[in-house]
């Protein structure tokens, strides 16, 4: 992604056996970079929410499987194999919901099994690695063409909805799933105004998409998750964009908690409601939304809140509700494939169907 200083940093990257990423909990007050050195920190990375967002899940995940074949270049190909099954049982456990985790350590593992019937330990490691590269480059590909399908559909002077953080941070850094169409129209002229809301708890529209709309010199203002549906209902709202961490194989999407809400509230305003994800992020072993394992985050992050206190210019943790106050963290919900206008992928706009997602199943990647 930009910075305004005019470079550019990638979300996550790998060097060697070393993966690095951006780590987005300081953010949007410092730009800080770690160093991955083992899978348990890489656990971590992905548990707590160093990395977030479905794509930038996917390739850490596979940089992942990567790392531990690099690292392990000593064992015997049976033992090679066993260890990266145990890497991809462990790094599953992360986040539950996203469906981009299981899929890259299920790719990198399949070619490593491949591999390991032609040839050796470096046959092994070879094609692990490539895969995960592959998994790299594809998102950046997926990325460009989202970009373009759902920047066409924004007409000059709009105004837009986003929900949660769906851009370059959450992907592997360069446009993003729900803002590439925001980026490719503020590049290609058109006049823009995007609506980011704050996404409680962890306020990931109010830190990172705000930053991020900041960082390209977007025209923005946040706004608290209530004021959604009042926005929509007073015609400012033009047109929404969301991303999705797992899409049923009926269109069903499941993202961030409080997507629901907002497509309920764009259906009954008729106001498009576009869900933006690559291949990926379809379940096609899934039925329905319904199935989805809904992952439930520790409680403070509801009664505490974290941010910068200003007078001693220091980060901060504060407690917002009483000692012991009860809450549940629900991280995502479903949205019926019924209130989805479109799925925007980087096989075009599809409808949010059995028969629309269908169509891509079996195509090679772009």
């Amino acid at each position: 992604m930009k910075l305004k200083n005019g470079s550019e940093v990638m979300t996550v990257w790998r060097e060697g056996s070393i993966v690095k990423m951006i780590d987005q909990r300081p953010l949007p007050f410092e730009l800080k970079i770690v160093d991955l050195n083992n899978t348990e920190e890489l656990w971590h990375s992905i548990k707590d929410m160093y990395t977030r967002g479905a794509g930038a899940i996917g390739v850490t995940a596979g940089f992942g499987m990567a790392q531990i074949a690099l690292q392990n270049a000593n064992l015997s190909p049976k033992k090679l194999i066993q260890k990266l099954e145990e890497a991809k049982e462990y790094l599953d456990t992360a986040r539950p919901t996203a469906v981009n985790l299981m899929h890259a350590t299920e790719r990198t593992l399949n070619r490593g099994k491949e591999a390991a019937k032609e040839g050796g330990t470096d046959n092994i490691i070879k094609a692990v690695v490539d895969e995960a590269d592959e998994i790299f480059e594809e998102d950046q590909r997926a990325a460009t063409k989202m970009a373009e399908y759902g920047g066409k559909l924004i007409k000059e002077g709009w105004s837009i909805l986003t929900h949660c953080n769906a851009g370059a941070l959450a992907f592997s850094g360069l446009w993003g799933t729900a803002t590439g169409p925001i980026r490719w129209a503020q590049q290609h002229g058109k006049k823009i105004f995007v609506f980011v809301d704050e996404t409680r708890p962890r306020c990931q529209g109010a830190r990172l998409t705000a930053w991020e709309m900041a960082q390209e010199g977007i025209d923005y203002a946040i706004i608290v998750d209530n004021a959604n549906s009042h926005f929509i209902q007073r015609g400012k709202v033009d047109i929404v964009f969301v991303g999705s961490d797992r899409i049923a194989a009926n269109g069903d999407v499941c993202n961030k908690i409080g997507t629901l809400g907002i497509a309920l509230a764009c259906n009954h305003y008729n106001v498009p409601f576009y869900v933006v994800a690559p291949r990926m992020t379809i379940d096609y072993e899934m039925d329905n939304g319904m199935d989805v394992i809904i992952e439930e985050r520790d409680e403070e992050e509801v009664t505490c809140m974290s941010g910068m206190n200003y007078e001693k210019e220091e980060r901060t943790k504060i407690r917002i509700a009483q000692v012991n106050a009860n809450a549940k963290n629900i991280a995502f919900d479903v949205t019926p494939a019924e209130f989805v206008t479109g799925i925007i992928t980087e096989f075009g706009v599809l409808e949010a169907s059995r028969e629309g997602l269908a169509k891509i199943k079996d195509l090679p990647p772009i």
